[in-house]
Order: structure tokens, then sequence, then C-alpha cells
């Protein structure tokens, strides 16, 4: 994902998210999760495994934020939105046809259609939301700036109250599903964006809140887990929408908005493919049981010492290898189609 401007700092950020994103996907996609709630044993390596996948949530709220930060005061374009839409459906398409070729999943129209169409289900799907999120952008551009600051302000109160007080403390069933959810995070970011307060660029005051809200975050997870609540532990980080994962979410963002770094070719060239990596660790479920089952066997991992090496090794391993991956399609099929056609 390519920005006319480019912050190194928030370009970190964005592989920092996505890094707890993989991790995130290591615990719950390999059944090391429900081996952990199953067998229910509290020692060092169940703390361990419940922990490094508490972000995935998190992360997915710091991604839109960074997007939301830049695209307020900007536009889309054709060219922009068919980046996001091609990237997408050509490792859709890729790894269709080799898990076909290799068996791991079987041909089917409605496969095949939704290969191509990434817009069957709304709810939960990151990828098909984030990309009709997209199309809203213009419109939400629109809205933003007919609003004064107050109603700004008091139009996220609302959204929050809604969609994150409600379903937090009260227990409140609200109709969710991400595109919503993208849209309330847009409206969160375009005010930091557009509305310089002195307090929003104290570096120290967000680092502080940051540490706090992360450590809560944790807390509330290993609380959870050793008070017996099984399966639920992640309560308040389960959901983009839950209030621990939205507080640290936004105290990380105006963390690394603050923190300053010079521009950095590197951080910008891997941050580029941050989408990518998303796109291919998590491209569907042949691929989960491929990488995390079949290839990495997780779950072989579960009371060994060496899990901890197992997972940081395998976390990083995958960011490069997508990474690099990504780095040849851009170069080689998006460049040459983009500078040919668009």
């Amino acid at each position: 994902m390519a920005f006319k401007e480019r912050n190194s700092n928030l370009e970190l950020f964005r592989i920092i998210t996505m890094i707890l994103i993989v991790a995130h996907h290591y615990v719950v996609n390999s059944d090391l999760f429900t081996m952990v709630n199953t067998l229910g044993k509290i020692n060092f390596n169940s703390l361990f495994l419940i922990l490094f996948g508490w972000g995935g949530k998190t992360g997915i709220n710091c991604f839109v934020l960074i997007t939301g930060y830049f695209m307020c005061t900007s536009s889309i374009t054709l060219k922009k939105y068919m980046k996001l839409f091609l990237e997408r459906d050509f490792y859709c398409v890729l790894f269709f046809i080799i898990f076909l070729i290799t068996g791991y999943t079987t041909f089917s129209i409605k496969g095949a259609i939704s290969t191509i169409f990434p817009f069957f289900v709304v709810q939960d799907n990151f990828t098909g939301c984030f990309l009709l999120f997209y199309l809203f952008i213009p419109f939400l551009n629109q809205f933003i700036h007919t609003m004064h600051e107050k109603e700004h302000f008091l139009f996220i109160g609302l959204l929050l109250f809604i969609y994150t007080f409600l379903p937090t403390f009260m227990n409140s069933v609200v109709a969710f599903n991400y595109v919503t959810w993208f849209i309330v995070l847009y409206f969160i970011a375009s005010y930091i964006r557009l509305y310089d307060k002195k307090w929003f660029s104290n570096t120290k005051l967000w680092a502080i809140l940051t540490i706090i809200t992360l450590l809560l975050s944790w807390a509330s997870v290993v609380g959870l887990y050793v008070l017996g609540y099984r399966g639920t532990e992640y309560f308040f980080v389960s959901d983009s929408n839950k209030v621990l994962a939205l507080l640290t979410a936004v105290c990380a963002f105006m963390f690394f908005k603050n923190v300053h770094i010079s521009q950095n070719t590197w951080i910008n060239k891997i941050s580029s493919s941050s989408f990518g990596v998303l796109l291919i660790h998590a491209n569907c479920d042949a691929m989960r049981q491929w990488l995390w089952k079949d290839t990495l066997k997780n779950v072989l991992l579960f009371d060994s010492r060496f899990l901890i090496v197992h997972a940081v090794f395998s976390v990083i391993m995958i960011y490069v290898v997508c990474t690099i991956i990504d780095q040849i399609r851009i170069r080689y099929i998006e460049k040459p189609l983009f500078r040919r056609y668009l």
C-alpha cells in the first residue's frame, strides 16, 4: 500500500502491526489456542501462547488508523483502488490454483467465484471489508469536512458508546461488521489528523499510555485465563471494537505518530508489502492448513522447550518470505501492468 506522503515512523508501525497479526495467526489458526483451552494447563508455554497471540484485533485497528490518517486529506483514485483489488485477486487466484493442483482444496463454482469476487462475506472477512470500506472514503471525507470540530468529537463519542462501551461493559449485542467498524476508526484517525491538539504531540504521554494499555491488555488475557475463563480470555481484545483493543491501538498509533524517524527507504519498501504479507499468509483455509499445521507443525511444539524459538522464528520468516514474494510481484507484475494500462 503506497501513499504520496510516507512517514517512516508510521511505516515502521505498520510493519509492527502486521507482525502482531501474524503472531496472532500462529496461535489461533494452528489449533494451539484450542489446545491451550482444552487441556487447561497453566504453565509457561500456555501463558506464552495466549500472550503471543493477543494482538490480532489490536493490529487490525492500528492498520486501519494509519490508513485513515493518510487518506482523510487525500483522495481515492481508480488506480489506487485497483492496485489493492488486483493485489488481492492475484494472490487468491494464484493460491487457489496451487492448492487445487496439490489437493489441498477441491474445485467448486462457488469457490472459484469467491476467489475472484471478495464480497461474499463482509461480517468478519478483513480483506473484503477493507476493500468495501475503501469505497466509502470519498463520502466519508466529504462528511468529515462539513463538520465542526465539536460535532466531529461528539459523533465519535456516540459511535464509541454504541460500538465499544455497550458490547464491552453492558454485554449488549450490537450489529457489527468490519466495514462499519473501519468507518468508526476512520473518524478517529481523521480527528487526530485534522485537529492538532497540543497534547496530541506529547510523545512522553503517549509512550506512558501505550505501556499502560498494553499491560492492561496482557493482564486481562492472563487474568481471565488463570481465573478459568477458558476460550474467552481474549474478551477485552477479542474483536477490534473491544475497549482494550481500541485503546491500545490508539495510544500506540499516537506514540508512533510522534516519534521522529528519518525517512528510510528500506522501512518504506518493507511496509509497502504489509498488505501483501496479510494476503499471502492468511489467504484461505487451505493456506492455514498447509502453513501452520502441515509445514510448521505448531501443535507439536505445545509442550516443547523450543516453543518460543519456533514461534518467533516462524513469524519472522513468514514476514520475510511474504515480503520478498510481494516485492517480486510489485516489480515484475504490478509496475509494468500499471505503467502500461493506468
